[in-house]
């Protein structure tokens, strides 16, 4: 069902402090702290003993106690003590998990631990350059398969529906789409020319009228999105043409991180070209993203489990190109994935 040699996003930075914190992460209980020079640290959570939660334990330094019988494991899974007996077993040990702080995130690592390169987690375009804000990341608890959130965001037309106080506007509903695969994952995108600014952008664009707009939703493997937006004043945007100065740009980076085939842990950040130093406009995007994407999780959790529990076959339409594609080569990179390690062939990703 899942890529592993890649990174997810595991918690926000903020999420992971001196407490002991479990999460689940493609199936697999885990529990993080941080050590006290601050660096994260993840291993399993579950004793080797009898497997109780190592999160029901307490911190000994950089150490974890087991709550059971004192089995104490430091933060690469060894254990360094077992006060019930002379010596400490040569199988009491717990896996661990590369981890790394980026962009605000803690950001862990699945598959083989020798693979693991920070160098692959996400570029951020323009970080750091003068009039660009990241935000500070936020998250959410979708009950849904991760791929559901895939299709949604490799599907603009959604936001005509879904969205109609926020990212809709005359054109989201028809314009044609052009869908293109590459190698790291499927890009669709539109311009929409001569539209009004939908209501979530009116009060940040810098210019008057209607705009010519741009809708980019990318994914790449295995679940990680790029949304950007784009509007020029009417006349100067469209395909192929330069950008002009003054036009906004949105970038929205999303992060699905499966907990289970029915639970996904979905996490993102906004990058903005305006109004870098203002702190009331930066909380009411981050208030308006929160509020859209809580549209989303509605919508798509009921869409979970009208397709766990269909009474009749489901249909695509036109607007599922993109996302099917996405599902069809993901689908392939797990199966070569899991042949180089040995494991069984995968079966269809889990499509409704």
């Amino acid at each position: 069902m899942y890529l592993r040699n890649t990174w997810y996003v595991l918690a926000t930075r903020s999420e992971l402090g001196d407490n002991l914190t479990p999460f689940t992460v493609l199936g697999e209980r885990v529990v993080g702290f941080r050590r006290t020079d601050g660096a994260p640290a993840v291993i399993e959570d579950a004793c080797p003993h009898r497997k109780l939660p190592l999160s029901m334990g307490r911190r000994q330094g950089d150490a974890i106690v087991c709550g059971y019988h004192g089995l104490t494991f430091d933060g690469a899974g060894t254990c360094i003590a077992a006060p019930t007996q002379a010596r400490i077993p040569s199988t009491a040990r717990v896996k661990s998990y590369p981890v790394v702080d980026k962009w605000g995130l803690v950001w862990i690592w699945m598959g083989e631990p020798a693979a693991a390169d920070p160098s692959k987690i996400i570029a951020i375009e323009n970080h750091g350059k003068p009039g660009w804000l990241l935000t500070n990341g936020d998250s959410m608890i979708c009950g849904c398969n991760y791929l559901y959130l895939t299709d949604n965001l490799l599907d603009p037309s959604h936001v005509a529906w879904v969205h109609v106080t926020s990212f809709a506007a005359p054109g989201t509903e028809s314009t044609p789409l052009e869908v293109k695969a590459n190698d790291d994952g499927v890009v669709v995108s539109r311009w929409m020319l001569d539209r009004p600014v939908p209501p979530f952008y009116a009060p940040l664009v810098k210019f008057k009228g209607n705009c010519d707009r741009l809708q980019h939703y990318e994914v790449r493997f295995p679940s990680l999105a790029i949304n950007m937006s784009i509007y020029t004043p009417a006349g100067q945007g469209g395909v192929g043409r330069p950008v002009p100065s003054d036009a906004y740009r949105m970038v929205s980076y999303h992060f699905m991180t499966p907990a289970d085939e029915t639970s996904t842990r979905y996490f993102w950040l906004q990058h903005r070209n305006t109004d870098a130093d203002n702190a009331d406009i930066t909380a009411q995007v981050a208030a308006g993203a929160r509020r859209a994407f809580e549209e989303d999780r509605i919508i798509l959790e009921a869409v979970q489990q009208g397709m766990t529990n269909p009474a009749s076959p489901h249909l695509d339409l036109a607007l599922d190109a993109g996302a099917l594609r996405f599902r069809r080569n993901l689908k392939a990179l797990i199966e070569k994935e899991r042949a180089a390690t040995g494991v069984g062939r995968v079966g269809d990703a889990q499509r409704r």
